[in-house]
C-alpha cells in the first residue's frame, strides 16, 4: 500500500520540523490510506518536485529516481520524490539544516516514527474515534484559513490614504487621556489610617517609604528590597472609564489620586475599598495628548488587516452557507439537559457529514 506525501505539504520552519512533518504523515496516513491507494509511479507530490513547481527545487530528481522507494513501513512505501517533495516546501535556509546525509537521515527517522505510530493507531481504530474526526475538522479550518490568509494584505502593504481616511474617522481612540502613576498604603481599619495619614502627609519620599514598609498590609507593596520612594506603587492609572493600564486598581482609588493636586502629594481623605482602608499618594503624572497620524500608523495598519480579515470569514461563511444550506431545530437545542457533572466516559458522536 502506498500512502503518498502530500503534493502541498506545510511549510515547517526551525522547532516545528518534527512536529511538522509528524502532523503532515499522520493525517495523511491517518485520513487517507487504504488499499485503494496505490498511486502511479511518480505521484503529484514526486511531479510537484520534478516539474519545477512554483517556490519549489526540482533537487535533479529524474522521473525514475523519484520512483525509488525511499522506505517502507509495513505495507506503506515512502519514494525520494514523497522525501523531496517535502525538503521543496521548506523555506530556503530551513533546507539548509539537511545538507548532510545525517541530518536528512534525521528527518526521515521522525517520518518513520510517526508513521509507525500512525498505522498503530488506526489499527487501535483511533481514526475513527469521535475526538480525532473532530481535529481533523479543526485543522482542515485552520488550513482553510490560512490559505485564505494568503488573500489578504500585510499591514505594510495597505495603501497610505487608507490609513488616513480611517484615521479621521477613529480620530477619538487615538486621544491618550491623562494618565497617573499612584502609591498606597493599606490599612485594616479607619482609626489607624488616621493616624497614619497624620504621618504620611508629611512625609519626605523616604520616608513614605518606611511608612508602607511598618504599616501596609499590602505586602506586595511594602517589600523592603525595593527603594524607599518606591514602595506602595500600584501603577499607572486612568479615571475610571478611560484607557487604562491598571485594570485591577480599584475605582475609588483611582478618583482618589486625581484629586490630588500636586505632585508628590496625598490625599487628604482615608479612602475605603472592598472593606480596607487607604493612604493615596500622586507619584507620577502624564499629561494628555493626541497621537499623530505618524504615531499611530502602524497600530491602524494591523487594525485594518484585522477588519479585512473579519470581512472576508464573514463573506466566506455566507457563501458557504448558501453552497452548503444549514439547519437547526432550535426546539431541541432548547431542551437539551447540560450536566455539570464529571466528564462522561462515553464520547459524544461526531457530526454527521453528507457525502
Amino acid at each position: 500500500m502506498r500512502c503518498p506525501v502530500s503534493s502541498n505539504p506545510p511549510r515547517l520552519s526551525g522547532r516545528q520540523v518534527s512536529v511538522g512533518v509528524g502532523a503532515l504523515t499522520f493525517a495523511l496516513c491517518i485520513g487517507g490510506c487504504d488499499d485503494k491507494a496505490k498511486g502511479p509511479a511518480g505521484d503529484a507530490g514526486s511531479k510537484a518536485v520534478a516539474n519545477g513547481a512554483p517556490g519549489q527545487e526540482s533537487f535533479g530528481l529524474t522521473p525514475e529516481l523519484q520512483k525509488k522507494v525511499l522506505a517502507q513501513i509495513g505495507d506503506t512505501t515512502i519514494t525520494l520524490g514523497d522525501f523531496a517533495a517535502i525538503l521543496a516546501r521548506m523555506d530556503q535556509f530551513e533546507r539548509l539544516r539537511y545538507q548532510s546525509p545525517d541530518r536528512r537521515k534525521l528527518l526521515l527517522d521522525e517520518i518513520i516514527k510517526v508513521e509507525l505510530l500512525a498505522q498503530e493507531a488506526k489499527r487501535r481504530g483511533l481514526d475513527k474515534d469521535p475526538e480525532v474526526e473532530l481535529r481533523l475538522r479543526q485543522a482542515l479550518r485552520d488550513e482553510l484559513k490560512r490559505e485564505r490568509l494568503k488573500n489578504v494584505p500585510k499591514p505594510d502593504e495597505i495603501p497610505p490614504a487608507e490609513v488616513q481616511v480611517y484615521y479621521a474617522a477613529h480620530r477619538a481612540e487615538y486621544a491618550d487621556p491623562e494618565r497617573r502613576r499612584l502609591a498606597h498604603i493599606q490599612l485594616g481599619s479607619r482609626a489607624k489610617a488616621e493616624e497614619v495619614l497624620k504621618l504620611a502627609r508629611v512625609a519626605t519620599a523616604e520616608k513614605w517609604g518606611e511608612l508602607v514598609r511598618d504599616f501596609s498590609l499590602d505586602k506586595k507593596t511594602s517589600s523592603s528590597a525595593e527603594p524607599a520612594e518606591l514602595r506602595g506603587d500600584l501603577g499607572i492609572v486612568s479615571l475610571p472609564g478611560e484607557k487604562d493600564a491598571a485594570a485591577l486598581v480599584p475605582d475609588e482609588l483611582k478618583r482618589a489620586v486625581f484629586e490630588i493636586a500636586e505632585l508628590g502629594g496625598v490625599s487628604p481623605k482615608i479612602v475605603e475599598s472592598q472593606g480596607q482602608f487607604h493612604i493615596v499618594r500622586l507619584t507620577g503624572k502624564t499629561e494628555a495628548r493626541q497621537r499623530s497620524l505618524s504615531e499611530a500608523e502602524r497600530t491602524i495598519r494591523v487594525a485594518l488587516v484585522q477588519s479585512k480579515i473579519k470581512a472576508d470569514e464573514a463573506a466566506f461563511e455566507q457563501e458557504l452557507r448558501k453552497r452548503y444550506p444549514v439547519k437547526i431545530d432550535a426546539a431541541q437545542l432548547a431542551g437539551l439537559k447540560v450536566s455539570t457533572a464529571a466528564r462522561e466516559a462515553v464520547p459524544a458522536p461526531a457530526p454527521k457529514v453528507r457525502p
